[in-house]
């Protein structure tokens, strides 16, 4: 995945002691990562559950859910070591260090690697930064380990039309996206297509209120 994804750029300690993990990962630190808790609370995430959060980056949603689960119950993933980093430092700050989240450092969606089935799998702006193949991989790992029952959850930037080949420019937001560079938008048949081949059901939520009109898929096993 490297060169295709703008979050490999590694973070000094001073700039971590600075907080721009916070910045790096998009910014809108408390907005987006309340909204990813409140989705997910809304869709029904219990304490009991174990929750994968894939592109964790620095726990800007992470904090909530550490707080929310049982100890020990929220799994983080990402492709940078120091914003995993900035997010242990975060756990700190808030006094969160004693409830066991197990963070991991992996760019090849090696989910397996935990050792555990998930009842809940969330991914907030990551497949706009992915190319189709990588967002593929993604989803055969994921079926790896959702659990019986379980929900994976993945937000993107959608095309209107399956043929879209020009820039998109969403709303709220104003960000523009690209179909052959980050940031990616796609049309939801790519997706159905992927996840057939990884032997999941696709649901399109849509919008969900992203600040940046990224819109929220649901994968579930077939």
């Amino acid at each position: 995945m490297r060169g295709t994804n703008i979050y490999w750029r590694q973070l000094s300690a001073d700039e971590l002691a600075s907080g721009a993990h916070r910045d790096l990962i998009g910014g809108l630190w408390d907005d987006v990562g309340r909204m990813q808790f409140e989705f997910l609370r809304e869709r029904g995430l219990q304490p009991q559950h174990r929750l994968l959060d894939l592109g964790c980056g620095a726990l800007r949603g992470g904090l909530h859910f550490v707080r929310y689960l049982d100890v020990g119950n929220y799994y983080g993933i990402d492709i940078n070591a120091s914003l995993l980093e900035g997010g242990r430092i975060e756990l700190e700050r808030d006094g969160l260090a004693h409830r066991n989240a197990h963070l991991l450092c992996d760019a090849e969606f090696a989910l397996t690697r935990f050792g555990q089935r998930f009842d809940r799998l969330l991914a907030v702006s990551v497949f706009t930064h992915l190319h189709l193949d990588q967002i593929q991989r993604c989803l055969v790992g994921v079926a790896q380990v959702l659990a019986d029952g379980g929900v994976f959850y993945a937000t993107y930037f959608p095309a209107a039309d399956a043929a879209a080949i020009d820039p998109i420019t969403h709303s709220p937001g104003d960000v523009v996206s690209h179909l052959d560079r980050d940031p990616f938008h796609q049309h939801a048949s790519a997706y159905r297509y992927l996840a057939d081949c990884a032997g999941l059901h696709l649901e399109v939520i849509g919008d969900w209120r992203h600040p940046r009109g990224q819109h929220m898929l649901a994968f579930r096993k077939a």
